[in-house]
């Protein structure tokens, strides 16, 4: 089930990724950390051009950013399903084979989309098909 509580929370940095499953990701801090360390420990007759060190942070900062966005377009998703159960409740629907009518009494929102619990006590995954009325 697709929790909820983080909607709107607003992420503002990769880092804030890092508290939910802290040492699968590096921060932008310990990024540049790391490449201050391999600039001291270089070897000093055959150092790293600037465009390496260029391309590797530009590398970096464009992963972040993707991470970001990642974050926020789930947020949305999410946000967007909630809209969407809220809609459902109190219609009546009927599943694609039209074997399955009630009202929706309840919408859980789950990986695989919304389920909708019926005022009978089954339940119907929402999907391509389904009528609403």
């Amino acid at each position: 089930m697709t929790s909820t509580s983080g909607v709107g929370a607003g992420t503002t940095a990769a880092a804030n990724s890092n508290t939910n499953n802290p040492g699968s990701t590096v921060d932008y801090d310990t990024f540049l950390k790391l490449l201050v360390t391999q600039l001291k420990n270089q070897d000093p007759t055959s150092p790293m051009e600037t465009t390496q060190y260029m391309a590797q942070l530009a590398s970096f900062s464009q992963v972040e950013q993707t991470i970001q966005t990642n974050n926020k377009l789930d947020e949305i998703l999410t946000s967007s399903a909630i809209g969407q159960a809220n809609e459902l409740i109190g219609h009546t629907v009927t599943s694609p084979d039209g074997s399955t009518t009630g009202t929706v009494s309840s919408v859980r929102i789950t990986s695989n989309g919304l389920v909708a619990n019926l005022d009978d006590g089954t339940e119907m995954l929402i999907g391509a098909g389904v009528t609403v009325a």
